[in-house]
């Protein structure tokens, strides 16, 4: 087998059309080289066995291929759906090269992806003109698609920061739980789905007992530290994926229970307060302890979601008014 001899002529600094040309007939290869020879601006490689092409291709990354069609061991229009099923290659400008002028030939290689056709010799200044239209449509291609990739790198960035953005604007950044807007729009919108559905909705009002007498005895930064395991603690408890924890304002705490029985949101509320006893942080001669106000209901036209916050709200303070560290239901 004729071996390949290297790149001929050396390659310009500034080329901008890299040909391969796959053709087993050493005389054709000479033929095209001389005919690119001056050309500043157009490399040129020759590949004489087809069974290589596909290496040789993927090594010089060429901006045209010239394909013959006849030669031995390969049939040419294979390898030309075979350049489209490489990603290296799918785009890659592609001239058949044919000893004869035949349209079902023709047809048959557009068919198999080729680009052009060319009856071989071809005329030079044709040639030329070719090689660099084709050079010229794969760049702009390239670039384009280049450009379409950052563009969607960019929009995915973009997307993602959004994202993040939004996330941040209904997080309390102490605890990490919902805030008291990403709680009003769940609520909210729970609200209207329970309506619809005629499904009940459950809310706990939470308070950390006797907070401000913590603040005063061990300072800021430690009581920062308990709203953070009451949190954690609350959102252990609730732990389903359709409940909400929030943090409502301060040391108050709000968990929505979506399709719970009173009874159902009474046992978690039964959590919620031991979970915090569980944490046995030191408060005087006791514990950090919370107290939970229950209230259920399943909503009708005449109510509000602030109805369900008011009923909570008031089975609050009569949890703490009776002695704090336990659970009250309304209306019980």
């Amino acid at each position: 087998m004729t071996q390949e001899p290297e790149l001929v002529p050396p390659l310009p600094e500034n080329y901008s059309s890299m040909v391969l040309l796959v053709d087993d007939q050493i005389m054709v290869c000479e033929a095209v080289r001389r005919a690119l020879v001056n050309e500043l601006d157009i490399a040129f490689h020759f590949c004489t066995d087809p069974l290589k092409a596909m290496t040789v291709a993927d090594e010089v990354r060429p901006t045209v291929i010239l394909q013959d069609l006849v030669m031995p061991g390969m049939d040419g229009l294979n390898l030309v759906r075979e350049y489209r099923k490489n990603s290296s290659t799918q785009a890659v400008p592609v001239i058949v090269l044919s000893s004869k002028e035949d349209p079902t030939t023709k047809g048959e290689a557009f068919k198999a992806g080729a680009n052009d056709y060319l009856v071989k010799l071809p005329d030079r200044i044709e040639l030329i003109a070719r090689i660099r239209y084709h050079t010229r449509a794969y760049l702009d291609h390239v670039q384009r698609d280049a450009a379409y990739r950052a563009l969607r790198e960019s929009q995915r960035q973009l997307i993602s920061a959004n994202l993040e953005l939004e996330r941040l604007t209904r997080i309390d950044g102490l605890t990490g739980l919902g805030n008291r807007r990403y709680f009003d729009e769940y609520l909210g919108a729970e609200w209207k789905r329970a309506l619809r559905a005629q499904t009940p909705l459950s809310l706990l009002m939470i308070d950390a007992d006797n907070f401000k007498r913590y603040n005063d005895a061990y300072g800021h930064m430690a009581g920062d530290d308990v709203l953070k395991q009451i949190a954690h603690a609350i959102q252990s408890g609730a732990g389903r994926s359709t409940d909400l924890a929030a943090r409502y304002g301060g040391e108050e705490f709000v968990v929505v229970l979506v399709d719970a029985s009173l009874a159902q949101a009474s046992a978690i509320a039964e959590r919620l307060v031991q979970g915090v006893r569980d944490l046995k942080i030191s408060h005087g001669t006791g514990h950090v302890t919370i107290s939970v106000g229950v209230a259920k209901t399943v909503p009708t036209e005449n109510e509000t979601p602030h109805d369900l916050v008011k009923a909570a709200d008031l089975a609050l303070f009569r949890a703490k008014s009776g002695g704090r560290d336990r659970v009250v239901v309304d209306g019980v």
